[in-house]
């Protein structure tokens, strides 16, 4: 089981810490330190959808410029704007058992792990 996303994100420290409070152990990969791999980003978003995977209500996307909003309208364009900016990426990412899971809720994370 691994985690990605950014460790200041509130969104990520709630899921952070409901994993250790129901005994959970994931790895943790950091995007701003160990960035983000483009094969990766692409399995990703097979699974979810690119549409799904881009976060398009965070503070990041919200300072792009209109151009680079639009830019990022199709699928490629999604892919730059994430690898170059790691931080307009659906947070967090749950990898487990093959699947990926965008976001946190509590109820989500229940589901997943039957709690």
């Amino acid at each position: 089981m691994k985690l990605y996303g950014i460790p200041n994100c509130t969104t990520v420290k709630k899921a952070r810490a409901w994993l250790a409070e129901h005994g959970r152990d994931a790895a943790f990969h950091d995007f701003k330190k160990q960035g983000v791999d483009p094969v990766w980003l692409k399995k990703v978003a097979r699974q979810t959808g690119w549409q799904a995977l881009l976060n398009t209500r965070g503070t990041t996307w919200r300072k792009l410029t209109d151009a680079e909003k639009a830019a990022a309208g199709d699928e490629a364009g999604a892919f730059a704007l994430m690898l170059a900016q790691p931080s307009v990426i659906k947070r967090p990412v749950l990898e487990l058992g093959g699947r990926y899971h965008l976001g946190f809720s509590e109820d989500q994370y229940a589901a997943i792990f039957g709690a």
